[in-house]
């Protein structure tokens, strides 16, 4: 089980704190001063609406779960014609490729290029990563669970030796693609806080259905973004029931992304909802720091995004030196600081982390988000900071900032985000 991570995990000490989500808990840290003002709301916000209460059933079979299903099925024939004969490829990875095509909402059939409604149609390759277990178990999950923050499964297509799913397309790609493609604007501060709290309801919906559905993938690649920036979970294939009765855990094998999977799944193989938070804690540190959970590029402890911002997680005088510096400090401190002590909460203790209801909770209030609130008008929203330039920790590598030589008199520092892990490797 050892060769399921790039580096041992090390115990550190912690310090107990009160927590964000109003529990306490170990941190990390040590925080500094009082705790700040509410702050003004930064984005608009989202839908309240809840996953839909359908009680998932227990398939003993492939015919039981395409069955049970509220999907349609597609012909092969259908979705050559849906996507003009497979032409317009938009996404290839070990699974397979996905292509874009063109359905009528009302009827799912085919229709002319920009008459309908776009849709990606991801074909399963025979020999691919992604293997006919994993496919089922998208269409199962994806197939009984609808919510705004989940990706839409219009349907799917098992004939012959061809296995296909259709889903909608989202046309701002992924997380990742924003957060570690190069050319491409940068992101804005409201626009992560925007897409985390898209991504935590997700996950909340998923923890809070009838059989405590663990995402057991969650990795900036898997949340999809729409033309409006709302995020959206996709790739249910290693989803999973959770755990019923009075089990706390699932014993299953050890299967995610290095660097997201949580320590003590790796090391035992009980899988709870609180390896979807630890997950989501590596998420806030990569919308944090612009860096990936676990980078090739980087050398020692600068591969690994957590052990590397460990040390900056809750002092705020330090937490500049991690925050990414494309958004140029371009970012309320107070807000940044309370993210990275939450996403600390998430990476801690596996015993002591919040729920994913309680994270959202918080995200929501960090934000200044409340029920038919609007998106704030320039003059309310957190003025841009000056950033100053970090000092590398010893025996690290020296990070992208300006030099501490601009740095002012009375400034203060942007806060450290907690640490990020992202490699397009899956564990064995």
């Amino acid at each position: 089980m050892g060769n399921c991570v790039g580096a041992r995990w090390k115990k550190r000490k912690f310090l107990t704190s009160k927590g964000l989500c109003g529990r306490s808990i170990h941190l990390p840290i040590t925080i500094k001063g009082k705790s700040s003002d509410p702050l003004s709301p930064v984005i608009p916000p989202l839908s309240e609406k809840k996953c839909e209460r359908i009680t998932l059933c227990t398939p003993i079979s492939d015919v039981d779960i395409l069955s049970s299903s509220h999907l349609k099925s597609f012909t092969y024939h259908e979705l050559k014609n849906v996507t003009r004969n497979f032409q317009n490829l938009i996404g290839e990875g070990g699974f397979g490729r996905i292509y874009l095509g063109w359905i009528d909402l009302q009827t799912l059939c085919a229709t002319k290029p920009g008459n309908g409604t776009a849709v990606a149609v991801k074909k399963l390759r025979p020999e691919g990563f992604q293997g006919h277990k994993e496919w089922m178990s998208e269409v199962r999950y994806l197939g009984q669970l609808h919510h705004p923050n989940l990706v839409k499964l219009f349907g799917y297509c098992l004939d012959g030796g061809n296995q296909l799913l259709v889903y909608e397309y989202m046309p701002k790609l992924s997380l990742d693609d924003h957060l570690f493609r190069k050319g491409d604007k940068p992101l804005s501060w409201e626009m992560r806080m925007k897409v985390a709290i898209g991504a935590a309801r997700g996950l909340s919906c998923l923890h809070d259905s009838e059989q405590h559905v663990i995402f057991r993938d969650l990795k900036a690649s898997n949340i999809l973004l729409d033309t409006d920036y709302n995020a959206k979970l996709s790739d249910f294939g290693l989803a999973k029931a959770g755990p019923t009765g009075d089990h706390s855990h699932v014993t299953t094998q050890v299967l995610g992304t290095r660097g997201y999977a949580a320590p003590e799944y790796i090391a035992t193989g009980k899988l709870t909802v609180g390896c979807d938070v630890y997950s989501f804690g590596v998420v806030l540190l990569e919308l944090l720091s612009g860096r990936r959970a676990v980078d090739k590029t980087k050398v020692g402890a600068e591969r690994n995004l957590v052990e590397w911002a460990t040390p900056y997680l809750g002092d705020k005088w330090k937490l500049f030196r991690i925050m990414d510096i494309t958004l140029e400090g371009q970012y309320p401190q107070k807000e940044a600081f309370k993210v990275a002590v939450l996403a600390s909460e998430c990476l801690g203790d596996a015993k002591l982390r919040p729920s994913m209801a309680e994270v959202l909770a918080c995200l929501e209030r960090i934000c200044g988000l409340k029920e038919g609130k609007d998106r704030p008008g320039k003059s309310d929203r957190p003025q841009p900071i000056s950033t100053p330039s970090p000092r590398s920790p010893p025996g690290h590598q020296p990070h992208h900032h300006r030099s501490p030589a601009n740095q002012t008199p009375g400034e203060t520092s942007p806060f450290a985000p907690e640490v990020k892990s992202s490699l397009p490797e899956s564990l064995p």
